[in-house]
């Protein structure tokens, strides 16, 4: 184990991005620095909080290297940074199975998240996942990987990330080949759904079920895979990206919900480009599409009726990793790289758009596509705190902002 070196410093932009109705304001704020090189270190996708129901251990990977794709059979150590320890490192075990955008998946286990871990590894020719009891040290392989899991903690989705690993390098896992890669749509393959306790998963969407619903002519000469999977915060349902291409083409992308067992599936969005999304209630998505409507920009989906409506265009004028507070209060969004090479985080506030920005981090040139570093913001469970992942320092390391005066105003 070893301690982190912790270092505070100001960033503060001198004007926000977009004018928020004449409301938006420049607010600089604390970085904290939790990680330090020489190794580099990471928490993963923004669609997670990585901090335990305490507000003490923090889920990080921990690499010794950057800003090139992993070979086959390179691995990262998981492990907990202790606030309560002076920022030390605590590993908890390495793995194979992770990549540069989604790590490895580490996640606490809602039925327990004060103490349970669970993420992805290599076991022989296939991806499985561990669950480990951090306090206790036990271990439990489970024979599927993981993706997403169900807010009661008992299930979770899952994906061919071989296939991933080709079809969208840099979400997927390399070293494994997919079975199916000479196939253009599977019938073996899609969202899974495991049982944590059984150590069962099954089927529930197949890919070649996303081919044959509403197919569109291009289908036939495209090959097919799914990506970003989600639980609705109820867990009555989820949320998934049917993607295709042909060759020489750029992908498409298509928006469904579908029944824990996979029946009942929704077509929400179908014109073509659909990126970043989550849920702000049981009921209502927040998604960056293109529409006819407005054209690209985020948009709330009522994921029962299909209705699209427009969210803050003025304030959140590009796509990013865009998330609701724990409250529901405020978003949290970032941007890829400005002209200047710079990426933006800011706050935009719900109920009149307000925009405050936190932070410009400069992001190295090099370091693009899929080894690129992403800010990937997260929120703390309690909305007082911000953690992301940059490379501003030349390292890849772990920040976070502390946001409590931001989201506490009137």
């Amino acid at each position: 184990m070893r301690a982190m070196s912790r270092r505070r410093f100001v960033l503060g932009g001198a004007a926000a991005l977009a004018a928020a109705r004449g409301r938006a304001r420049t607010l600089g704020g604390v970085v904290e620095a939790v990680t330090s090189g020489p190794d580099h270190h990471f928490a993963g996708y923004f669609d997670r909080c990585p901090w335990d129901a305490g507000g003490r251990f923090l889920l990080v990977h921990r690499a010794a290297f950057a800003g090139r794709q992993p070979a086959a059979g390179e691995t990262v150590t998981i492990g907990c940074i202790d606030h309560a320890a002076g920022g030390v490192f605590r590993p908890l075990g390495a793995t194979a199975a992770w990549c540069w955008q989604l790590g490895a998946l580490p996640a606490w286990l809602p039925s327990a998240p004060e103490r349970e871990v669970i993420y992805n590894v290599r076991d022989g020719d296939r991806w499985a996942s561990v669950r480990v009891d951090v306090p206790a040290g036990r271990r439990r392989l489970l024979p599927f990987p993981v993706y997403h899991l169900h807010p009661d903690g008992t299930h979770a989705l899952s994906l061919s990330f071989s296939r991933l690993a080709w079809t969208r390098p840099g979400y997927g896992f390399d070293g494994i080949l997919d079975p199916g890669r000479h196939v253009a749509a599977p019938e073996d393959d899609g969202v899974f759904v495991g049982d944590l306790a059984r150590g069962e998963a099954r089927l529930v969407v197949s890919l070649a079920r996303m081919a044959m619903f509403r197919p569109l002519p291009e289908f036939a000469e495209s090959y097919h895979w799914t990506n970003h999977l989600l639980w609705s915060p109820d867990g009555a349902r989820f949320v998934f990206l049917h993607r295709w291409c042909r060759a020489g083409q750029p992908r498409r992308t298509r928006l469904y919900t579908a029944d824990g067992d996979g029946g009942n599936m929704r077509l929400l969005l179908d014109h073509q480009l659909v990126s970043h999304f989550f849920w702000r209630d049981a009921r209502t998505l927040l998604v960056w599409a293109q529409h006819p409507s407005a054209g690209k920009c985020f948009y709330l989906v009522d994921e029962r009726t299909g209705a699209v409506a427009p969210f803050h265009k003025d304030a959140l004028v590009e796509d990013g990793h865009a998330s609701f507070s724990p409250d529901g209060a405020w978003v949290v969004c970032d941007t890829y790289p400005d002209q200047r090479s710079m990426r933006h985080l800011f706050l935009v506030r719900v109920r009149d758009g307000a925009r405050v920005e936190l932070a410009r981090l400069h992001s190295p040139e090099g370091w693009h596509q899929a080894a690129r570093c992403d800010l990937h913001p997260r929120w703390s469970r309690d909305g007082a705190r911000i953690c992301i992942d940059s490379a501003h320092e030349k390292t890849r390391q772990v920040y976070v902002i502390d946001v409590a005066r931001h989201v506490k105003e009137p």
